[in-house]
């Protein structure tokens, strides 16, 4: 009986999943619009629930594949979309080897992201940028702001100088919780991040993370107190962009000082 009691009935969003369902048919056409399509034959839809996005997704000219931890979810996807169900992965994408689906094929990811792991999607994902040409989803709206932000902000941070050093980062559209079962608390955002066209860093990667990461960790200090503990030498500290405070260092000036940081000896 399992199976019949699947069927057609609607998955119950489980709040340990952070699953808030769109139920928008607008908003999920959008954001399956906001891929461009260049570059890439396969897209990876994380967390797709009962299909709202997906369904958009498979009318495209691309090989749609979905990631889903929910049995139910997945139950749910394989008696309705049939044509998917070789392409579904019932897998935690935060755990799961790419390559063992895409080989070393391009692929995009797209989403309306459980917002209890989004942020941590964003971090695998410039793990493998060098396989994952574009990027788009839903995120809590504040969350999406701040990937997108620009030096100057309040709410620039480390997410938006990583992900910025190897994306262009754009803030598509805000969406209402009304259009969601159950409505999350807050706004939700829609971004894309599509790879710049040359993503190579002119510095040391460990060091840029480390950099930007101690940096942000006091805001409030100038960049001089945050990497105190760098052993930096007197004549670099007396560059004046130590006097500024991370948010006011764009991504170009932190991959430049990270360079500066790397030749001082």
């Amino acid at each position: 009986m399992a199976h019949q009691k699947h069927n057609n009935h609607q998955v119950k969003a489980k709040k340990f999943l952070g699953q808030h369902f769109l139920e928008d048919e607008s908003i999920a056409e959008a954001i399956a619009d906001s891929l461009t399509l260049n570059g890439y034959k396969n897209v990876l839809e994380i967390g797709p629930g009962m299909g709202v996005l997906t369904k958009y997704l498979l009318k495209k000219p691309i090989t749609t594949y979905v990631i889903e931890i929910d049995r139910d979810s997945v139950e749910y996807l394989q008696n309705n979309y049939l044509n998917l169900a070789p392409r579904i992965i019932e897998q935690d994408f935060l755990k799961y080897d790419l390559s063992t689906t895409f080989s070393e094929e391009p692929l995009a990811i797209i989403g309306n992201f459980p917002y209890n792991i989004s942020t941590q999607i964003v971090f695998k994902t410039l793990e493998l940028r060098d396989q994952i040409p574009e990027f788009s989803g839903m995120f809590q709206k504040e969350v999406a702001q701040r990937i997108c932000s620009k030096e100057g902000s309040k709410v620039y941070g480390i997410l938006s100088v990583l992900t910025q050093a190897f994306y262009d980062a754009e803030y598509l559209f805000t969406v209402p919780p009304t259009v969601f079962n159950p409505p999350p608390r807050v706004e939700s955002g829609v971004l894309r991040l599509v790879r710049k066209a040359d993503y190579s860093l002119p510095c040391d990667e460990k060091l840029f993370f480390r950099v930007v990461k101690q940096a942000f960790q006091q805001r409030r200090k100038t960049m001089r107190n945050s990497l105190k503990t760098m052993e930096l030498s007197d004549s670099l500290k007396a560059n004046p962009i130590f006097d500024k405070r991370p948010e006011q260092i764009s991504v170009a000036q932190f991959l430049e000082l990270t360079s500066l940081i790397e030749n001082d000896k």
